[in-house]
């Protein structure tokens, strides 16, 4: 694989700010002692305001549910931001963490999925740091569990048990317990098998990498394991190595580019190589200017930030939106897809959303669907590896990305790419996924998205799409749910049958191609007039009169297509 694709960016651009990167660049100016530096934080301060939902939670994106991701990173930045511009963190933030505490002990990313360290490391920064409270004392027994056979530190007690450690979960595990006890008191695990565990991830060049057996050294690797080893009170195996491994991913802007031989200065490598320094006690006045200056330049007109000067930040989910929606030219296409094929990260293989980001699972399904590596079989085998025999969860389900609990969304798109891709070396692991949809059932025929959450249009025929691709489902039931949800004048609701919205009628239309069912043209075609807007793009639902942006107009359009003579086969996506 080579980035010279990557530093021209030759994929789609949103525009938009990503709350990652916000609390990424935020965070970092303040370690600098920079935040002065930021113009109009007042205007941040909007941007993350607009992500809580009225359950006091944070989502991803306006609209989507509240999730532990996104409420640490919209309350830390907004305590991070300037006093006169923070704008109020409302007390239900705090009742909406405990609303996802675990009875294991552990935190979910959202109330009734599975517990991991992940969303519990969120969970106990924010509700320490934030609000002032201590997480429940079953907590140090959960973090006791993840300690694995080698010495590390899983992402749940049940992937302790396989004993898949990374670095990732040690830091997270070891700051929940340094956060909730100053770290004052005993420690969960056995300290010098973690030490030792850690420092053997250090190598001989001075970085450090996840997990065992991985490559490519790693900057944001680097940073977890030299915090994971501060919060012990233990130093690198040769900190002075790690230290000038950390400079030398200094680039001719003055700041971080994330890994040896990648060219891009992005946000998430300014952060990790002015985190991993500090954790180290090293000088930071000498680089600072350069990292401010670079790091202000990722600004866009909303307020927050992306990873690279925005007029570059392109990402793999506006790009395959662009590309499936017929929207690029010829040459354009080409391009952009070369530019979505080399949107993988070291030791992993997987597409991402932003490059130097990890690996998701959607992400991975719309690049696959756009065409990513259509004449690439290799590299098709390496992506149903990472599906199989990287990030499959103990319960047979996939999160959005390593190590996060499973839901119905990823599991149904990790089911449609082993379809697409697999062999019969998957078919055990559809299996396990079957096993997984079937926790999620609510009623009879009826899922939600992860267990022991409501039922919805989009779970349950996401669950059966997922049950189809891997041991067979009776179309009968995807038709009850589609009569449940169908709105008389045009279209599907997720909830009830009264509201539509564009998501789920796509998810209507697909769910039925796929088992074969009858539909009509007509319902679908007033729906698509509710929500055609006039700029030819598509709303979310009738009652938005503006587009949806990139992901709601590649929708509209691929479900036009369905409608032309042509009839042309919807794409098996899943968003939400």
């Amino acid at each position: 694989m080579t980035y010279d694709t990557l530093l021209r960016s030759s994929g789609v651009v949103s525009g938009e700010s990503d709350l990652w990167c916000t609390y990424a660049a935020v965070r970092t100016l303040g370690w600098l002692g920079r935040v002065g530096d930021l113009p109009s934080p007042e205007t941040a301060a909007g941007f993350l305001a607009s992500r809580q939902n009225s359950d006091g939670g944070f989502a991803w994106s306006a609209g989507m549910s509240s999730d532990a991701w996104a409420t640490y990173y919209c309350t830390q930045t907004l305590a991070d931001l300037p006093t006169s511009s923070r704008g109020t963190v409302r007390a239900s933030s705090s009742a909406w963490v405990w609303s996802a505490a675990h009875p294991d002990g552990g935190f979910a990313m959202t109330p009734g999925q599975a517990s991991d360290v992940w969303a519990t490391y969120y969970a106990v920064r924010t509700l320490v740091e934030i609000f002032g409270e201590q997480p429940p004392p079953a907590l140090f027994d959960w973090l006791a569990a993840l300690q694995a056979e080698d010495g590390g530190l899983a992402w749940s007690p049940a992937h302790a048990k396989g004993g898949a450690s990374d670095v990732r979960a040690c830091y997270y595990a070891v700051t929940a317990w340094h956060t909730a006890t100053g770290g004052e008191g005993p420690l969960p695990w056995d300290r010098e098998r973690l030490t030792s565990w850690l420092r053997g991830r250090q190598s001989a060049a001075g970085g450090f990498t996840f997990q065992e057996g991985d490559e490519t050294d790693c900057l944001w690797a680097t940073f977890r394991a030299t915090g994971a080893l501060s919060r012990l009170d233990e130093t690198p195996r040769d900190p002075e190595g790690c230290v000038a491994w950390i400079r030398a991913r200094l680039g001719p802007t003055g700041s971080f580019t994330r890994w040896p031989g990648y060219p891009v200065p992005d946000v998430w490598a300014a952060f990790c190589g002015v985190g991993a320094l500090r954790e180290l006690g090293a000088e930071l006045d000498g680089l600072a200017d350069g990292v401010v200056e670079t790091v202000l330049s990722f600004r866009t007109p909303q307020g927050g930030f992306t990873y690279r000067t925005p007029g570059l930040a392109s990402d793999v989910l506006t790009t395959s939106a662009h590309l499936m929606a017929g929207r690029l030219s010829e040459t354009g296409e080409r391009e952009a897809l070369r530019w979505t094929e080399s949107c993988m990260l070291p030791n992993e293989n997987g597409i991402m959303y932003m490059p130097g980001r990890g690996s998701e699972v959607r992400c991975t399904l719309w690049a696959l669907s756009a065409g990513a590596f259509e004449e690439d079989a290799p590299a098709r085998a390496r992506i149903a590896g990472w599906l199989t025999d990287g990030i499959q969860n103990p319960d047979g389900g996939f999160g959005y990305w390593e190590g996060r609990a499973s839901d119905i969304v990823s599991t149904a798109a990790a089911a449609e790419i082993l379809h697409r891709i697999g062999g019969d070396s998957v078919v055990g692991h559809l299996r396990d996924i079957a096993e997984y949809v079937a926790s999620c059932e609510t009623a009879p025929g009826q899922y939600a998205n992860v267990p022991g959450g409501r039922s919805t249009l989009r779970a349950t025929l996401q669950a059966l799409r997922a049950r189809h691709r891997a041991v067979g489902a009776d179309g009968a039931l995807a038709g009850e749910a589609l009569a449940r949800h169908r709105v008389r004048g045009g279209g599907y609701a997720n909830e009830g049958n009264r509201v539509p919205d564009l998501l789920s009628t796509y998810e209507a239309v697909l769910a039925a191609d796929t088992f074969g069912l009858d539909w009509d043209s007509g319902h679908l075609a007033k729906f698509l007039d509710s929500v055609r807007t006039a700029d030819a793009g598509f709303a979310w639902t009738p009652l938005m009169a503006t587009s949806g942006g990139p992901l709601a107009d590649c929708l509209g359009r691929r479900l036009e297509l369905r409608l032309s003579p042509e009839r042309h086969t919807l794409p098996p996506l899943a968003l939400s």
